[in-house]
């Protein structure tokens, strides 16, 4: 697992942020199905024999789902979407609650009948969370382990008891330091979660439980495994030792030596006396933890061995890893099947009666036999071999020259997921973005409107993005990644708000054609129109019950306040959505961001219920889109000279440096030269202003920036009597001063333009 920075590496960061980012994640398939690899799988059994088994799956895509199962079949009955980053792990506690961790540093809670709402977030470890552990049947015992070193024993009950008292009075309670239960809050559970479905903003960072910390560990933790019990823990990492520990007191026991590489998988029996250890030097190890030393070890795997999983009665082992094969072997006999292989690596498996699910890096899930309780039946099949030493197995292999049959060829069935988008390129336009997926298939992507505006199928990617390359030159406003294999979008402020278009290029109608358009605060206006509307119903109603009238102006955000804002005069203060920044409701984005308490929180646009404020999203979000105030930006002028060509005839209209909006068009330059030719009394000053004049007309410099309003015919594209060039090259009526800049000038001084009459016009 590498390192990549991600929303919640951030909260325990000691590296200052100027400002919260936000990001919205797209996808263009229902939410029925993963679109990443899955890491992790649990299974719950009814304790009814009538009753509907489930499958929990969590994947890299930052969700987990629930599976209602079939003999045959599986559906999708809830996604649990809250973690910012790749779900690791997952466990069950108790009969009902399901506890995942992941990338984003944190743990979190959720009722796994439930509609897929986070009951809590546990913040304690410092870096990625990878993997936990929980007791069979001492049911509050959860372990968690990470990068960071740590090892955390959780009372889960006590960490996430539901409070009698509100949300408000609780954190109230918490600022005067008193408890605001019998029971002790966990020190980073969130606020029980209300039922109108909100945030319910976020951290109590008040005095209260404290999970137990098991210390020793100087690198990172991959794997944990406890007792049924809860009174024996082991972990392994990249000390490529086995530590055992004392869960209830976080004390050491021992240290078991032997593997030669990072250790990637633990099992425990239900005693506690036998310990299994996969590893990435390809071994599995049987230790005795009473005689504290290895007694088998099974040459079965030709590279990494990634997930275990045990027979009830711990006498056989299923094994997987990075080889794509799936082993049974025989833990006494040390006789070994080869069961099965996909094309994927395998990262975690679960037995489900006689079969067992095998999750992969791919984002389908399947089910293959297994023969769980009584595995000898497998091995009456025959074509087994013994799992001897390392160098055993290698000979076996090089003789063989390949590895034996397979027994199954196929599995039960599959769950199938999406592909994951594993390449992208933003196109020169900025609002495209070009894709490629496992499968091949190739789509283009309008980021503001969240959706694929063409599916090309299975095209060369090289070829597409020449195909599609458009000289134009736009600031890049928004960045993209493709980690939780689909397309995340990031906005950071201020650079989020440089890049502008006119009205007209963005076919919005009802506006002058050259009003410019700013596409963050439109982009953002459309994520968040579904909470603008909810916002405004709870608001309308809460002043109905008081009795009061509220003005549109009054429903902004009066309690904040931030510095260094400014209004953006071109923009009007309306809530109105543009059909070019309408998303989806049917495949809507979800949103990934932060506010003032609580860290990162993830949330689909249509499931915001407009209780949100300051405490979940950030200040400049909120200025942005409730008070139309957008801040400092960088200068969205370009400085330019305008001189006649070289041998013209034609009069000198300016001797100083004009300055005009970046995407200023050439026939806007074209007309100003017409005009002023026309016109040879009105002389452009020299104090770098554009078209002062023109009969007072234009009344600063920003040509077709608004100013044609008072007299001239809206903008039209015209037949013009000058050419404007540079660097000898005839300009096209649509280039943007940006786009010469970049395109044509390639130079970092001031950017020069000529000019010359057409004759024969």
């Amino acid at each position: 697992m590498h390192r990549v920075g991600s929303a919640g590496n951030n909260a325990n960061s000691n590296r200052p942020r100027k400002e919260k980012r936000l990001r919205y994640v797209l996808s263009d398939t229902d939410d029925t199905k993963h679109c990443a690899g899955i890491n992790c799988l649990a299974v719950l059994k009814s304790s009814f024999s009538d009753g509907c088994n489930y499958l929990f799956t969590g994947s890299r895509d930052g969700t987990l789902k629930r599976w209602a199962l079939d003999d045959d079949a599986a559906t999708c009955s809830a996604t649990f979407e809250s973690h910012v980053d790749w779900v690791n792990d997952t466990v069950i506690a108790g009969d009902n609650t399901l506890v995942s961790c992941s990338s984003d540093t944190t743990l979190k809670t959720w009722n796994c009948l439930s509609d897929g709402t986070c009951t809590s977030t546990l913040r304690q470890h410092s870096d990625y969370v990878t993997c936990l552990a929980a007791a069979e049947k001492n049911t509050n015992v959860v372990a968690s382990g990470g990068l960071g070193g740590e090892v955390f024993v959780w009372d889960i009950e006590a960490a996430v008891t539901p409070l009698s008292k509100s949300s408000d009075v609780l954190e109230d309670n918490c600022s005067n330091g008193i408890n605001g239960s019998a029971n002790s809050l966990s020190i980073s559970s969130l606020r029980t979660i209300s039922s109108s479905n909100s945030i319910a903003a976020q951290t109590a960072q008040c005095h209260g439980y404290v999970p137990i910390s098991a210390k020793g560990h100087k690198e990172s933790v991959y794997a944990l495994a406890i007792n049924d019990s809860g009174s024996l823990l082991v972990s392994g990492g990249t000390e490529k030792v086995v530590r055992v520990w004392d869960p209830r007191t976080g004390s050491k026991t021992m240290k078991l030596r032997g593997h030669t590489d990072n250790i990637r998988a633990l099992l425990m029996d239900s005693t506690g006396r036998y310990c299994l250890s996969g590893s990435s030097d390809s071994m599995i190890r049987l230790w005795d933890l009473g005689q504290q030393r290895c007694v088998h070890s099974y040459a079965v795997h030709t590279d990494s061995v990634w997930a275990l999983a045990s027979t009830p009665t711990f006498s056989h082992v299923y094994s997987g890893g990075r080889d794509l094969s799936l082993y049974l072997t025989d833990l006494t006999t040390r006789e070994s099947l080869f069961l099965c292989t996909k094309e994927h690596p395998i990262l975690q498996l679960a037995l489900h009666d006689d079969s067992i699910w095998v999750a992969t890096t791919d984002s389908s899930v399947h089910r293959w036999p297994a023969e769980g309780k009584n595995p000898q039946k497998v091995f009456q099949r025959g074509g087994s071999f013994l799992a001897g030493n390392l160098s055993f197995s290698r000979a076996r292999v090089s003789l063989e020259g390949s590895t034996p049959a397979p027994v199954y060829k196929e599995p039960i069935f599959s769950i199938p997921g999406t592909p994951a988008i594993v390449q992208h390129e933003i196109l020169n336009n900025r609002r495209h973005v070009l894709t490629k997926d496992t499968a091949g298939s190739v789509k283009l992507w309008e980021i503001t409107k969240g959706v694929v505006i063409e599916d090309y199928g299975q095209v060369s990617f090289d070829e597409k993005k020449e195909q599609l390359f458009e000289m134009v030159s736009i600031p890049a406003w928004f960045t993209v990644d493709t980690r939780l294999g689909s397309l995340s979008v990031h906005l950071d402020t201020p650079q989020c708000f440089s890049a502008e278009m006119y009205s007209a290029d963005l076919n919005i109608t009802g506006k002058p054609e050259d009003d410019k358009v700013n596409l963050a605060r439109e982009t953002l206006k459309g994520l968040l129109a579904y909470w603008m509307t909810k916002r405004r119903q709870r608001l309308g109603s809460q002043a109905s019950v008081n009795g009061d009238v509220l003005s549109g102006k009054d429903i902004t955000t009066k309690s904040l306040t931030h510095s260094r804002i400014e209004v953006d005069v071109n923009a009007e203060n309306d809530s109105m959505v543009y059909p070019s920044f309408e998303f989806s409701t049917v495949s809507p984005p979800s949103i990934i961001t932060e506010g003032s308490q609580g860290g990162p929180w993830r949330k689909k646009i249509t499931e915001l219920d407009g209780t949100e404020d300051e405490k979940d999203f950030p200040g400049w979000v909120l200025d942005c889109v409730l008070s139309n105030k957008l801040p400092p930006r960088e200068n969205t002028k370009c400085s330019f000279y305008l001189h006649p060509c070289e041998g013209s005839a034609v009069q000198i209209l300016t001797q100083g440096k004009l300055s005009a909006p970046r995407i200023l068009r050439i026939h806007k330059v074209a007309n100003y030269v017409v005009e002023k030719l026309d016109k040879p009394s009105d002389n452009a000053n020299t104090d770098g202003t554009f078209s002062p004049g023109l009969g007072g007309r234009l009344q600063h410099l920003a040509v077709g920036d608004g100013s044609f309003r008072s007299g001239l015919k809206p903008w039209q594209k015209p037949r013009p009597s000058v050419e404007v060039l540079c660097n000898n090259q005839v300009l096209s009526p649509d280039m943007s001063l940006a786009t010469v800049r970049a395109y044509v000038w390639k130079k970092p001084e001031d950017l020069v333009l000529n000019y010359r009459v057409i004759q024969g016009r």
